[in-house]
């Protein structure tokens, strides 16, 4: 049997490209099929990127992903050695995203990975220091739970070394008081917080601007990220494209 304890599992968190069913919050501006289209460009920037992670530190990717039946769009979108973690059956005490959350995390501690990073499909950006910094402050030794938090109140990731359910539990998921809830989570186990830089999550029109200004001239708010070629691609053909949507 592969002893996984030296590696850290790195898994998006993500939903498959369904027009009316992803990235609703961006429509408008955009419309259901670009926002759908939208979706496809940061999931293949967000694998590519974890890729590149994987260049420096000990880390194997993975897409936990919804919905069920999913399994051939992410199996042709994510790179080679990329493995997929189905949906699980709800259990009582998890809602939302803390669902997810919590069966990925369950599922590949138990596989024996030594620690686990769990990262949005929001940010295509994220600078690839963020996901190794990540990966090297679980490999120090004492549990701990590292999180990179979100402009908007939330987290883009959350990394743990053993399984803490309360982590996932009664929090108020998709608001700004996520990233507060969750402190309170670890100060309430005990736990050691390693907090990363701040990022943004794109999921509403205002990001999509911080995105387009930062993928197309460099500037604005947050700089230096991830070069994010496929999501830049498609802000730029959002950008000349004639309609309205201007950076």
């Amino acid at each position: 049997m592969t002893d996984l304890s030296a590696w850290c599992a790195v898994a998006i968190m993500a939903k498959a490209s369904v027009a009316g069913a992803v990235k609703t919050r961006l429509v408008p501006p955009l419309t259901p099929a670009e926002a759908a289209a939208f979706n496809t460009c940061c999931l293949a920037d967000i694998a590519a990127n974890i890729a590149a992670a994987a260049a420096l530190a000990p880390i194997r990717g993975f897409a936990a992903y919804a919905p069920a039946g999913a399994e051939d769009f992410f199996a042709a979108l994510l790179p080679e050695g990329f493995a997929l973690l189905p949906p699980r059956p709800s259990v009582p005490g998890y809602s939302g995203i803390g669902h997810g959350l919590y069966h990925a995390a369950r599922d590949l501690l138990t596989a024996g990975f030594g620690g686990v990073c769990l990262v949005n499909a929001d940010s295509p950006t994220l600078p690839t220091d963020f996901l190794v910094e990540a990966v090297r402050l679980l490999r120090q030794p004492g549990d701990r739970v590292v999180l990179g938090p979100a402009a908007d109140g939330g987290y883009y990731l959350i990394g743990l070394k053993r399984l803490h359910a309360r982590l996932f539990q009664a929090i108020d998921w998709s608001t700004e008081r996520v990233f507060c809830q969750t402190l309170a989570r670890a100060r309430e186990l005990g736990l050691a917080v390693a907090a990363l830089g701040e990022w943004y999550d794109v999921d509403d029109a205002e990001t999509l601007a911080w995105l387009g200004r930062e993928l197309l001239s460099g500037g604005g708010r947050y700089r230096g990220g991830f070069a994010a070629p496929h999501t830049a691609a498609f802000v730029k053909q959002l950008a000349t494209g004639g309609g309205s949507l201007r950076f």
